[in-house]
């Protein structure tokens, strides 16, 4: 796929995560930017918080080699998580809040990303754990889909 400039695209996000047996989904349908720079994919979008109805910047970058790098927030904001993910490897990871930055960990047993050139489109569907130290954070699944 060569995409010289930015391709309008529909996002369909679904994220379940699992934390002290309760477990919650989250599903939102965004309309996001596709880019491609050297190797790499690039799906661009802003997720309305659920919270307050801010929009919160989310990059997620699809590297050459398969692995995928999801960033969350803005450093103006002082909230800014970036997650990397490989997998079947124990990666560490960042998350910058108002307070500082904190050290944690993504352990990544699946990792599929699927992409059509005609029409454009893709899925990327990551299992994940989320570690604090040793302290398991959560199970989580996201599963995004696109199409122009």
């Amino acid at each position: 796929m060569e995409l010289s400039a930015s391709l309008p695209i529909m996002i369909h996000l679904e994220t379940i995560v699992q934390q002290n047996g309760d477990s919650t989904q989250h599903v939102f349908d965004e309309p996001g930017q596709l880019v491609q720079v050297g190797r790499s994919l690039y799906i661009r979008y802003k997720e309305t918080s659920e919270d307050d109805g801010s929009q919160i910047p989310v990059t997620m970058k699809l590297e050459g080699d398969g692995d995928v790098k999801l960033t969350r927030g803005a450093q103006s904001t002082g909230q800014r998580l970036q997650l990397h993910f490989s997998r079947n490897t124990r990666v560490i990871a960042r998350y910058q809040t108002p307070y500082g930055i904190i050290p944690i960990e993504t352990v990544t047993p699946r990792l599929d990303v699927r992409i059509k050139e005609r029409p454009v489109s893709g899925e990327i569907y990551i299992e994940y754990q989320l570690f604090g130290g040793n302290d398991h954070l959560g199970d989580y699944r996201l599963r995004l889909a696109f199409t122009a």
